[in-house]
């Protein structure tokens, strides 16, 4: 068995489907369930809300560290894949706490409970990590590579460089064997709609400002969420121990240039009534503090030693993109109304600590 931790937000909800198209061993999915988790995304393993069979669920906050500790050791798995964190730097700006508490102690109680199951050479925890706490690379400098100091410039981005080093440190000092990997930034299904690209394409669709940060020059590394999970797979089953890799899609645009593109497909896939390109609705808007320029992955060191490379062009995983959303409004509209509910909409979900089989 799996433990998956964050397996109903985004990636983890898409690594949990991906995982039981490609495989019949069973897991176990633990997620809190706070505003980015959400059970609809893993619907297509469920009936009615509960889970049975190959997937099992439990609401269980990583905070909790008895609870956590007695998950895993009932459990016993012969993996756990840790996606667990707060990761919207916009968020961690405005509330760091909840970064520190979730991404620091989260991964350090899962750390705990971890390293008291019983030895078994075929364990591994893969911790998930991302680009962002390598900093910021200037223009002209190379990719990011695994031997990367760390320099870590957003209340996020510096926690999930704390929760790396204690995942390296329990290795090395535990015999915890864990491989990490870092990753460029993901895009998808199920994605919250706070992020960049789930955000426009919901704009646009209401006639609302396209809003980008600064003259729309920052650049990021794009990368396909079904790509990241097939990565996560190759490198849960050969990845070496104690190793980090790196995982990116060859994707650089500028913040701008995503943003016209994703203007130029939804005036192809679905144009508005009056004719006009969702280009007009761009507004420029001031700056986040701490705006790192640009990201970028060297992902030789996976593709060389484990023989993984994406299957999607930015080109096609965009338009898949595009077209899921287009196709899935109600899931984006279920989402609207639970967060205008507020953060204690929770009818029907399982209690805190609840295991559901």
């Amino acid at each position: 068995m799996l433990i998956v931790t964050g397996g109903a937000g985004f990636i983890g909800s898409n690594f949990v489907l991906e995982w039981v198209r490609h495989s019949e061993e069973p897991l176990l999915v633990l997620d809190c369930l706070s505003y980015a988790g959400n059970l609809d995304n893993l619907a297509p393993v469920s009936r009615d809300g509960r889970f049975d069979g190959q997937v099992l669920f439990s609401r269980t906050d990583l905070r909790a560290d008895q609870a956590v500790k007695d998950l895993v050791a009932r459990h016993r798995p012969r993996a756990i894949v840790h996606f667990a964190a707060e990761s919207h730097v916009d968020r961690s700006i405005d509330g760091p706490a909840a970064f520190i508490q979730t991404n620091v102690l989260g991964t350090f109680n899962l750390l705990e409970a971890a390293r008291a199951l019983p030895l078994q050479d075929s364990f591994r925890f893969l911790h998930v990590s991302t680009d962002e706490v390598y900093g910021s690379l200037g223009a002209q400098e190379p990719a990011f590579t695994e031997t990367r100091p760390y320099a870590p410039n957003s209340p996020y981005a510096a926690s999930k460089a704390a929760s790396d080093h204690l995942v390296r440190a329990w290795h090395h000092t535990y015999g915890l064997a864990a491989v990490t990997t870092n990753c460029s930034n993901n895009y998808g299904p199920f994605q919250y709609p706070e992020k960049l690209i789930p955000l426009m394409i919901s704009h646009a669709l209401h006639g609302k400002p396209l809003p980008v940060y600064g003259d729309g020059s920052n650049v990021r590394d794009w990368l396909y969420v079904a790509d990241h999970c097939a990565a996560i797979r190759t490198v849960l089953r050969h990845g070496r121990v104690g190793e980090v890799y790196n995982i990116g899609g060859d994707a650089e645009m500028s913040n701008l240039q995503l943003v016209r593109t994703l203007c130029r497909l939804l005036d192809e896939m679905h144009p508005r009534p009056d004719g006009l390109s969702y280009a007009e609705q761009i507004r420029f808007v001031t700056d986040r503090p701490g705006h790192d320029r640009r990201y970028a992955i060297n992902a030789l060191k996976l593709r060389h030693e484990l023989g993984w490379q994406p299957e999607e062009s930015f080109a096609s995983g965009i338009r898949k993109t595009i077209a899921w959303y287009l196709e899935h409004q109600d899931w984006a509209g279920r989402l609207e109304q639970r967060r205008g509910l507020g953060s204690s909409a929770g009818a029907g979900l399982p209690k805190p600590g609840a295991f559901e089989a």
